[in-house]
């Protein structure tokens, strides 16, 4: 049986999310005293990027999983 194909522009999409996810978690440490307002939002934004990531690697895994479990009932 044939290996899924591994969608590598769904990984470099969840790798981009992650890495935004690092410079507006860095954000909101700095700003935490300064600017509560600002942190919070770079928060919830960094919130939406690790969803999105997960989104990403989850669709690339699924056709894997999928496969071996066909591959299980033999």
């Amino acid at each position: 049986m044939p290996q899924p194909q591994i969608d590598v522009n769904l990984l470099n999409q969840a790798k981009a999310n992650v890495t935004l996810t690092q410079t507006l978690l860095s954000q909101a440490i700095e700003k935490s005293a300064s600017d509560p307002t600002l942190a919070q939002e770079a928060i919830k934004q960094a919130a939406t990027e690790i969803a999105q990531a997960q989104t990403a690697v989850s669709q690339v895994q699924s056709p894997i999983l999928a496969q071996k479990s066909e591959g299980s009932e033999y």
